[in-house]
């Protein structure tokens, strides 16, 4: 089950009560206050996990509570922490405030986490009130309690590329093709339901995530249909890929089709309609006679010069143009990486274990297995070593 968006509870733990007790024992008359302050109650912490590429985990559960601190006990015993509780979630997810509709954090690189809510603090126990002039205090605090937080988290997938176009373009059949993903593909709209991402290996070295977006329907910016459930998630793609049908099954016009698509995208979000995208006709085999591209290619060029596309035809089943197209697309995502490095900004992982590989931290080596020490043993000793014999003994030698 896909589930981009849930609306949880998150409740920290309270804090442990501090204790009022007095030391009593054999032969120490007026032992005094001894009572030990309570534990910290435990934090929730988000954290982004890479291979976690869904919010199903929460789908039936609504309210998290992490553990509370334990109250402090005579003898100056301090109470026991609160162990915090750690969520997983995917690379991408917004922690949005409901009452406020604030984004709180965007937890988009594997490892990244925070404290969405902080426990509270345990309150002291009487050893703490003890004075000069108060040197049998009767008064201890209770614990603090934990933080609340009622938060959406939303998934918006993150992919170099994203497929946008209407239902039945194509867009689970190029996926399929030049990538591992395996989407369900069939011959009526809305085949897609939810996002599906992909890894195109162009060749040894060069690679992208590309996210096969569900169809867009006119009014998608206004909510129309599931509009926003689909729009979200190409907010994060770099590059986009417009598919355009030549003969639509619904029977519309695909030249009109290809204007709604880009009017959503600037209603939606301005941002998405400047950004970098290719425009793809797919089922070449259903245009024999070159009409439909002739009347695509026509409106691109009619099109503003700074904001003129590129142009493709393709046929994802007869294997044309397949080749051309993925090497424009790792163009144009080289393009976004090269500029992302110029302004200071890490590209993310692909794959699971190139995650872990930057994760991993280096083992110290210790220092005797450093330089020429690491040669020595009963066999070769330090007098054996070149330098140590072509070096001059010091003045006060023997």
């Amino acid at each position: 089950m896909f589930v981009d968006q849930v609306e949880i509870e998150l409740h920290a733990g309270r804090g442990g009560d501090g204790c009022m007790s007095f030391r009593r024992e054999k032969y120490v008359p007026r032992g005094g206050p001894d009572g030990g302050d309570g534990g910290i109650g435990g934090s929730i912490i988000l954290e982004a996990r890479a291979g976690t590429n869904s919010l199903a985990s929460f789908a039936n559960r609504k309210f998290y509570h992490a553990e509370k601190g334990q109250p402090g006990m005579g003898s100056m015993c301090h109470g026991r922490n609160g162990r915090d509780m750690r969520l997983f979630v995917p690379c991408g997810t917004s922690v949005i405030d409901v009452a406020d509709k604030f984004v709180i954090k965007d937890l988009t690189r594997p490892g990244e986490e925070f404290v969405v809510a902080r426990g509270g603090k345990g309150g002291y126990g009487n050893a703490r009130f003890k004075s000069s002039v108060n040197q049998a205090p009767r008064e201890r605090q209770r614990g603090a309690d934990g933080e609340s937080r009622h938060v959406i988290l939303e998934l918006k997938s993150i992919a170099d590329v994203g497929l946008i176009g209407k239902p039945n373009a194509g867009k689970s059949t190029l996926l399929s093709r030049i990538s591992s993903a395996r989407p369900e593909v069939a011959d009526y709209p809305f085949t897609t339901k939810h996002p599906n991402l992909g890894i195109v290996d162009v060749d040894a070295d060069r690679s992208f995530v590309m996210a096969d977006i569900p169809g867009l329907i006119e009014g998608a910016s206004e909510g129309i249909g599931l509009g926003h459930e689909f729009l979200r998630h190409i907010q994060r793609a770099g590059v986009l890929v417009h598919l355009i049908e030549p003969v639509p099954v619904d029977g519309s016009d695909p030249i009109e089709n290809y204007g709604a698509i880009r009017d959503e995208l600037q209603h939606y979000d301005p941002k998405l309609a400047e950004r970098d995208e290719l425009v793809v006709m797919t089922k070449k085999e259903l245009d024999p006679d070159g009409e439909v591209l002739g009347r695509l290619r026509q409106t691109l060029q009619a099109e503003p010069a700074d904001h003129r596309r590129d142009f493709f035809a393709i046929s994802a089943v007869a294997d044309i143009g397949l080749r051309t197209l993925v090497e424009a697309i790792m163009s144009g995502v080289t393009k976004r990486r090269e500029a992302m490095a110029e302004a200071g900004e890490e590209s993310l992982p692909i794959r699971l274990e190139d995650s872990a590989k930057s994760q991993r931290k280096k083992r110290r080596v210790p220092p005797h297995k450093v330089g020429l020490t690491a040669t020595l043993s009963n066999e070769h000793q330090a007098k054996d070593l070149p330098d140590a014999a072509a070096s001059p003994a010091p003045d006060n030698a023997p």
